[in-house]
């Protein structure tokens, strides 16, 4: 990281790295916007790119025709057709852009790979290797390949400190580059990816080796939003959220960052800034790793999820058994499920799971729990439904479970359960599947003004 002295003091220069999603990168017009972002600011020096996404409304990505022209060429069938297409699509960005580049090499290795079955993982990459080959021609930045400086162990798993130093040694030499997303290699040089939207772990990952001051993560969205929007009209942006926030509601099944793109600057404490390429001048929404900053609506999102089920254990004198919890845990355990929530009384512990994973040991685990622990009655109820209100500033702010409570109760919401994490950032409340919208838009409502 490039540092300078003033009066004594040594200043940390600022140095970005910003990842291009696949709508970001679409098409020539939104390589332009890109090109324009980029060279706003001399800062903006590492670029992630993805593989072109959708275009339009019925459009198919670039990285699901490799994966169907793989399909057909295992199974011996013609690729011309789809592969053509893909060949297109680069092409017209290319011509379109007026840039002097030649990919017919490129193309003919990637055909004869695909006839040749050299593994799915090398074809899906080829979309963001390609891509990102014409962004560095665009912008006149160097090219670097993810294979040469982004690691897998032998088990698949990634190898994030020989890929740190290898990577940050070679971001050093290069003032400007463009480097593809979503794969590494092997240790015996194959192309490995990462899973789906693995551009953003590469984004990520070349962030903490360049010693990033920010993350720049590009998208079609103007950052987070504080609530879903297909349940809730038009919520707002979140301004600001910890990165122990977005873990409480990725959790809960909003859509956000995967957590393997999160780890590599949440280790290095390195902001992520959400931004829409197509509205440039929205701040976006900041993930940063502890801030005093507390907005005005107490709660920073909410977020919930349906299809769970409770099992409910009662027996008398439970508080002073030992070891009951851990036994029904490990009923639950042995049966290859994960639990949810564990709320318990004096004399009743409910355990939370999804009903799906219930209905295939539901007997075994009912036997199981009442061989272990001799409960006087074990019932299981369906319906459930999950809803998460997260906010550090819940913290500090009286009144906010009975805000909750009073908001369900005036929309004549029945609470099935209730469970408060230990570090107050969360309260989490069962409700009826049926009553699932009703909740969400209630308590949105009395939070969000």
């Amino acid at each position: 990281m490039e540092k300078a002295t003033q009066k004594g003091k040594v200043i940390k220069m600022a140095l970005k790295v910003l990842k291009f999603g696949g709508s970001s990168l679409a098409d020539a017009e939104q390589f332009r916007k890109v090109a324009q972002i980029i060279k706003s600011e001399p800062e903006r020096r590492y670029i992630v790119a993805s593989a072109p996404g959708k275009r339009r409304a019925g459009d198919i990505k670039v990285t699901d025709l490799l994966y169907k022209c793989y399909e057909l060429a295992t199974n011996d069938q013609d690729i011309t057709e789809i592969f053509n297409e893909i060949k297109s699509r680069y092409n017209d960005i290319i011509s379109d852009l007026g840039i002097d580049l030649d990919l017919n090499d490129i193309f003919e290795k990637i055909h004869m790979s695909m006839l040749h079955n050299s593994g799915r993982d090398y074809i899906a990459s080829r979309g963001e290797y390609v891509n990102a080959l014409i962004l560095a021609k665009y912008l006149g930045f160097s090219f670097i390949d993810a294979k040469k400086v982004i690691f897998f162990n032998e088990d698949g798993t990634f190898n994030a400190e020989k890929t740190n130093e290898i990577l940050a040694e070679c971001l050093s030499g290069h003032q400007y580059a463009v480097i593809p997303g979503f794969y590494g290699s092997m240790p015996n040089g194959t192309i490995k990816t990462f899973t789906r939207g693995g551009s953003d772990i590469t984004g990520s990952i070349v962030a903490r080796a360049a010693r990033a001051t920010v993350y720049e993560n590009w998208t079609d969205v103007s950052g987070f939003l504080m609530a879903d929007p297909r349940c809730i009209n038009n919520p707002k942006v979140i301004s600001t959220i910890t990165y122990k926030e977005l873990r409480e509601l990725s959790y809960m099944g909003a859509t956000v960052l995967h957590e393997e793109a999160i780890f590599p600057v949440r280790y290095a404490k390195i902001p992520i800034n959400i931004r829409n390429t197509n509205a440039p001048d929205d701040k976006g929404t900041m993930i940063v790793y502890t801030t005093d900053e507390v907005g005005p609506d107490v709660i920073t999102g909410i977020a919930g999820k349906t299809g769970f089920s409770t099992v409910m254990i009662e027996k008398d004198m439970m508080n002073s058994e030992l070891g009951i919890g851990r036994r029904v845990l490990q009923v639950i355990e042995e049966n290859g499920i994960s639990f949810e929530h564990f709320p318990s009384g004096i004399d009743t512990m409910t355990v939370v799971v999804s009903t799906k994973d219930l209905h295939q040991k539901r007997a075994d685990i009912m036997s199981g729990i009442c061989k272990s622990v001799n409960p006087d009655n074990i019932s299981v109820e369906e319906n459930l439904a999950l809803i998460a209100i997260v906010g550090r500033g819940m913290i500090k702010a009286k009144g906010t479970a009975a805000r909750i409570f009073t908001a369900l109760a005036n929309a004549s919401v029945n609470i099935r359960m209730i469970d408060q994490g230990s570090c107050e950032l969360n309260i989490i409340v069962g409700v009826d599947s049926n009553d699932y919208l009703t909740a969400l838009r209630a308590i949105y409502e009395e939070f969000v003004k």
